[in-house]
């Protein structure tokens, strides 16, 4: 029945494409249309109203792009989801699978422009497209005799009708002193300085992190993401905030008064035509500042003014924590390191001693309920990747009631799981295998933590781009001819997104990247997948901090990184031949300060089986 309704789907759709209007035409219709995983902040993680390219493919990935044409349906997406995607295709026969990193895969506009009859138009939806990848599609369609349109209503949101889950609207709340450490007023005067610098009359926030961060407020709007629907648009005088007053708090509303931001409150929805007087009032010398990750739509509504089309000073503002913001990261580990101890001591024990049957699904809800017990927690920044044998293979495998398995002594189990907590958000992944690893699983393992262990030693010259430490990473996985196929690192927020740009590692490069700094905080996690055996993955997140080198060259300055995630390492599946002794040197002082770190917090009868298997799991290793 599911199947039969994809291809109902994909059906109306294409009727409504061959009759779409397209630049104020009637009829016209469109060959293509582009689907984009993306709301109109583009928001990595959606509302259920905003998951359309969910709705068309059943894929529930976070990212993914799909093109539909009258005859064809193609879905783009990178390695975390090759496997995911073959699977949740509706109907599978419908889909083509586009392996996005792979050397054989085309772009999306190469795609286009090699399959569309001549003089095609494509359609999408000039919200959800970010302007770098608008501009980039228009220029490869405009070259190729092709034409890329806005459209005028979307056509997914047609096709899906009254039964679109409805915009959410929660409350807005304040983040206060004690966890931002600093205020809103402080960000605000900041933001100015740097627009004054650059001529700029208005600055446009689009970003829902961004918006959160400077005005000190966090919301619910997006499951595991503490933001809320909103645009703020900042000028000399003013902070015009584009939401319904009503949603924010009394004492968030007071907040804003006591940290000296004065805000104007416009409708949501009014903020297309409020960036159109801005235009229209800008002399010829001044400019709007508006980042090319907005979407096209608000690029469009500046007009022909100029633009700073730079990323915004509350994006690197929001990177580099504060003091405040840093101390609250490390105690968010620390509390969640007791959670995530207690959780695979139990785990451990249920499977081993007790031979209860846990399952992926069990699994998760019990780690999220030795959560609930931490202070300032808020809840979860993602949902729980709980994965047993084959399913660690499928990078963000998400357990359900009909993929949900036993975790037992004979598979391997990979858990990455993180949390909201009010000073700061949490994300670690660890796998162990709680019987007899086989000798490749070893190797394996062994050489994703020797990939983990170098990037957490590395030395590195301030303001350097975390794409230049990759390569660190991966070289003992590829010197035997094995590899991974999602970025080794992402940038960290502060009680916010737990994916946050600018900043991270990959292979891909990351063009907003404004270099290394003190107080940045990113994951460091390598792993190696074997489809339809076994996943691997280890992450830590890292503070960056400066280095004490016996030189430093032209005065430039380098930096290293400090671990602030405190759970240990499984030792039994590591195969000591193949590390160095600074490795396993490495290790046991990480497991020192694992054990001097929680056993303090561990004490007592109720305490006992996580303080055992915490003492065991730390004890120094050796050849």
């Amino acid at each position: 029945m599911a199947q039969r309704q994809g291809a109902i789907k994909l059906a109306k759709l294409r009727e409504l494409m061959e009759t779409i209007q397209v630049g104020g035409i009637k009829g016209i219709g469109v060959e293509a249309l582009i689907v984009n995983s993306a709301d109109a902040h583009q928001s990595e993680y959606l509302r259920e109203r905003d998951k359309r390219v969910r709705f068309i493919s059943g894929f529930t990935g976070s990212y993914g792009t799909a093109i539909i044409t009258l005859n064809k349906a193609l879905l783009w997406t990178d390695g975390r989801y090759y496997v995911q995607a073959l699977a949740e295709f509706d109907p599978p026969e419908a889909w083509t699978l586009m392996r996005e990193g792979s050397l054989d895969t085309p772009t999306r506009a190469a795609w286009l422009v090699a399959n569309l009859p001549p003089k095609s138009t494509v359609g999408a939806d000039a919200n959800l497209m970010s302007y770098t990848e608008w501009a980039v599609l228009h220029t490869s369609l405009t070259a190729a005799g092709h034409s890329l349109m806005p459209l005028e209503e979307n056509v997914i949101d047609k096709v899906w009708g009254n039964e679109q889950p409805d915009p959410t609207a929660n409350t807005v709340l304040p983040h206060i002193m004690k966890f931002s450490g600093r205020s809103a007023g402080k960000k605000v005067s900041d933001c100015k300085d740097d627009m004054s610098k650059n001529n700029v009359k208005a600055l446009v926030v689009t970003a829902l992190d961004e918006v959160a961060y400077l005005l000190n407020l966090r919301g619910s709007d997006i499951p595991y993401n503490p933001v809320f629907f909103a645009y703020a648009v900042l000028t000399l005088d003013d902070l015009h905030l584009f939401i319904d007053k009503q949603r924010l708090s009394e004492k968030a509303q007071q907040q804003l008064i006591d940290e000296e931001v004065n805000v104007v409150y416009h409708s949501y929805e009014d903020i297309h035509l409020f960036l159109k007087q801005i235009a229209n009032s800008c002399t010829s010398n001044e400019k709007i500042w508006i980042s090319n990750s907005s979407s096209y739509a608000l690029h469009a509504d500046c007009g022909e003014v100029k633009k700073h089309a730079s990323i915004t000073p509350i994006s690197i503002m929001k990177a580099i924590k504060n003091s405040v913001e840093i101390e609250g990261m490390k105690a968010a580990h620390v509390r969640d390191a007791v959670a995530l101890v207690k959780y695979f001591a139990w785990l451990e024990h249920e499977i081993t001693v007790k031979k209860e049957i846990v399952t992926e699904v069990t699994g998760a809800t019990r780690l999220e309920k030795f959560r609930q017990e931490q202070e300032h927690f808020a809840g979860l920044s993602f949902p729980t990747i709980s994965s047993v044998g084959p399913h660690g293979a499928i990078i963000h495998y998400l357990p359900t009631s009909k993929t949900d398995v036993p975790i037992t002594d004979k598979e391997l189990y990979l858990c990455d799981s993180g949390a909201q907590y009010k000073d700061g958000t949490t994300d670690v992944t660890r796998t162990f295998h709680f019987g007899n690893p086989t000798r490749f699983e070893r190797e394996c393992f062994t050489r994703v933590y020797k990939g983990q262990c170098r990037l957490a030693s590395a030395i590195f010259p301030l303001m350097i781009q975390g794409n230049y430490l990759d390569t660190l990473v991966r070289e003992n996985l590829w010197s035997v001819g094995l590899n991974y196929l999602h970025g080794t690192g992402h940038g960290v927020g502060s009680y916010l997104n737990v994916h946050e740009g600018p900043i991270g590692i990959s292979w891909r490069p990351y063009p907003d990247d404004p270099g290394l700094q003190p107080g940045m905080f990113l994951s460091n996690e390598p792993g190696y997948y074997e489809d339809e055996k076994f996943g691997i993955r280890l992450e830590n997140i890292e503070v960056v901090v400066k280095a004490n080198t016996p030189y430093n060259y032209k005065n430039r300055g380098f930096l290293t990184f400090q671990t602030v995630t405190l759970v240990p390492v499984q030792t039994k599946l590591l195969d000591l031949s193949l590390l160095t002794d600074n490795e396993i040197e490495h290790l046991n002082n990480y497991h020192a300060r694992c054990l001097n770190t929680l056993k303090p917090l561990l004490q007592g009868s109720e305490n006992a089986q996580a303080l055992e298997w915490l003492e065991r799991e730390t004890r120094p290793i050796s050849k």
